[in-house]
Parts: C-alpha cells; structure tokens; sequence
C-alpha cells in the first residue's frame, strides 16, 4: 500500500490542485485553519495550479483573510496543468494526497485522476458529476488497487452530507435498516443563495450525456442489489412532503448513484444489509414551483442540443433566476446560508426476521450545515484527507476508486465533521 506519510521524495501531505479555482480558493483557507490536526499535529502543504501569479494571489488573500501572513512564505507553489501530463506526474510525485479542485471533471479530472495512479499519490475530489465518478472507477480501480492508491471522489457537499448521513443513520439504529429517505432544504439570508457556474455546467452536461451515463453502467455488469424488506416507494417529480412541509423534487445530483455504489460496497465486500435509498429537496412553495416549471422546462430543452448549451452557459443567471452567476456568491450570501437534511428511515429492529413482515421501526436523523459549496464542501475534502491520513488502518484493506461511504465508514470522519460544524444527530 502506497504511504500516508511524507518522505525526502515525497515532502508533501497536502497538495490542492486547482487552487486558484472559484472554490479551490476556499479549500486553500480551510487546509490552512486545520494544518495543526495533520500527523503528529502539522501538515506540509502546497498549491498548485497552471498560473503561478494566480496562486500567489490565492495566497496573500488567503494570508490576509486568516490574518496569517507567514502564509506567503511558508506555502509552496508547484505550476502544473492538465495539458501537460509531465508537469502532473512531477506534482503527484511529491503529494501524499491530491485534492483535486478542477471542475468540471468531465473535462479536467481526469488526466489528474490517471497521474495520481501512476505516480503513488492518493486523490481525493468535489466532483458532483455521475458520469466521470463512475467512469473513474470503470477504467482506474484495478489500477489503483495495484498500486494501493486510494481515488475518492465527491467528497464536497456532494457527496459526504448524505452518503455519511445514510451510515449514521444505520448505525444509530436499532436493528437492521432496509430503506431511507432524504429532503434537503436550503437556507439562505436576504440577499438570497448563489453557486458559481462552475456546478452550472456540470449539471448541464450531465444532462447532455444521460444516455452515455446508461451505457456505462452497463460496463460494470453489477447484479441488482438484494432487496430486504418492501420496496422503498419512489415519488413523483414534484410532489408537496409532508416531511418538510414544501414542495420537493427528486434531488438533482451525485447523491442517488454515490450511495448506492456505497451500498453495494458495503454489502458485496463487507457482507452488510444494503440500505435502500431516495432522495429529494425541498423548493419552497407555489411561487417557486412555476419558477422550477419554467426553469427546468427551457433548461431541458435547451441542454439537449449544442447551441442551446451554448446559451445556457453563456446566461447562467437569466437561465437559473439568479441562483447560478459567472461571479459566484456574495461574502454576505455564503455567511447567511446554511443546508439542512433530513433522513427518514425504516427497518426491523433487534431480534426481528427482516424476510417477514413489515418494517416495525423508524428513525430520523438530521445532518445539518453551513452554506454548501464553500464552506461545508471545502471543510468535508479537508476533513477527509485529514482522516484518511490519521487513520489509515481504518480504511478499505486495497487502493481502488471509491465512494466517500466506501472509504471512511470504519473512521472517525463523521466525528471529526461534528467538531468542524458539519453535524449529524438523531431527532
């Protein structure tokens, strides 16, 4: 198994990749701010990205912002682009672990993914996009596995909240758990919520490819997944829940696809109940509803076909009604978000058969935050590459390509979450 500690070779715990990146800028802060909970209480870090003057800046503000200006000095800089796969290996050959910030990844991720393989550094993403975390581990997990590389994506708000919201909520319970169902709600304050369009994109060309995303699972050649207990009903495309009193959707994103990989996980390698898994957000109400109608209608449309791509990327706010800009959020918009997920689950509880009857228990758990994509996304990837280097015997017994679940369900990640305001409980 490739090391998780640093090495004459290897000088490195840490090395953020796409730092200078709408949201690689908030990762930076965040690994600075938890450099002393690295091995034997400190961290050696870097940055790096293809514009050296860029990762400069990133440093001053972040030296500026953390009232820490030892940071300009103390910090390395390493220039390395994804066009250019010899400036990736001599980057990943100095890393314990790459976090890699450079969406979208159905573009650039990659090329990053494959270096790290090749070349001995763990990697760890914030990709929201099925597609290329699927992909990912189609073409690189045997790969990994024999070099005892560890590749974890989606470990932002995508997808830790609700994949490690889904085994807390089985371990909390009582007996067996068979199904649950989450709503995600979103907080904001006056000025509103906001996402750069970096995750635009993503979405739209998810979209785009739905039918490759088929095609692809069809590669792996899986066996369904046993069913223990009734099947979990699905709901409509927009229906009124009673569980968090608004109207809701199917949740539009990486969480469905990671934890059922991590179920899958869990139950073909670890022998465990696979847990079945819904999941949906809340909008609001009426007046939101014809927003989502009219959105997704033109959104819909216009993403099936190159130019209408074209225009949706170009407009992301006219096409989002705001919610999605060229310029990102306000500092006052990400200070007065929050999120907040509810789980909802059944089971058997201890000492009854889950082949007979129906469920006779129930939980409800509640994984709650701070703004999603740039506060809780960054401290959920610092959080993980700090566990997977404090705990590596916690960890699969392999390298492979896997689901945050996968990786850190023996570990204290949830635990260390909690402590930097991500928090899990039952209700």
């Amino acid at each position: 198994m490739t090391a998780f500690s640093t090495s004459p070779g290897r000088p490195y715990h840490i090395i953020i990749f796409g730092a200078s990146g709408f949201t690689g800028q908030f990762v930076v802060e965040e690994v600075s701010r938890c450099a002393s909970e690295g091995p034997k209480g400190s961290l050696k870090w870097a940055v790096a990205g293809r514009s050296k003057p860029k990762l400069e800046k990133v440093i001053e503000q972040a030296a500026a912002n953390l009232g820490k200006p030892e940071l300009k000095t103390e910090v390395d800089i390493i220039v390395a682009d994804v066009s250019d796969q010899e400036s990736l290996a001599a980057m990943c050959k100095q890393a314990v672990i790459v976090l890699s910030c450079v969406g979208p990844y159905r573009f650039f991720g990659e090329p990053v993914v494959k270096s790290c393989v090749e070349n001995g550094a763990h990697c760890l993403d914030i990709s929201g996009e099925p597609q290329f975390l699927e992909g990912m581990q189609l073409n690189y997990h045997d790969q990994a596995a024999d070099k005892g590389v560890y590749i974890v994506g989606s470990c932002g708000f995508d997808s830790i909240p609700a994949d490690m919201g889904v085994i807390y909520t089985r371990d909390q319970f009582k007996g067996t758990l068979t199904a649950v169902d989450s709503f995600l709600t979103l907080g904001s304050g006056p000025e509103g919520s906001c996402l750069n369009d970096g995750t635009w994109q993503s979405v739209i060309y998810g979209l785009a490819d739905k039918g490759k995303l088929k095609s692809l699972r069809k590669k792996f050649g899986h066996k369904p997944l046993p069913v223990v207990g009734p099947k979990i009903k699905r709901r409509g495309l927009l229906f009124y829940s009673s569980e968090v009193q608004q109207y809701a959707i199917p949740f539009i994103g990486t969480d469905p696809s990671v934890v059922k990989r991590t179920q899958r996980y869990l139950h073909e390698e670890l022998n465990e109940t696979p847990v079945q898994y819904g999941a949906y957000a809340g909008i609001g109400g009426i007046s939101n509803v014809f927003k989502f109608l009219i959105s997704g209608f033109m959104f819909c449309l216009l993403a099936l076909c190159s130019c209408g791509r074209k225009l949706l990327i170009k407009y992301p706010e006219f096409f989002s009604f705001g919610f999605f800009s060229t310029e990102g959020p306000t500092k006052k918009q990400i200070e007065d978000a929050s999120f907040h997920i509810l789980f909802f689950g059944d089971g058997y509880t201890k000492g009854q058969d889950p082949s007979k009857g129906k469920p006779n228990g129930k939980i409800r758990t509640e994984v709650k935050g701070p703004e999603a994509g740039y506060v809780t996304t960054p401290i959920a990837m610092v959080q993980a590459a700090i566990t997977m280097l404090n705990e590596p015997d916690s960890l699969p017994q392999t390298g492979g390509v896997y689901t945050p679940g996968a990786t850190f369900a023996k570990t204290t990640l949830i635990k260390r979450l909690n402590k930097h305001g991500i928090e899990f409980s039952v209700i």
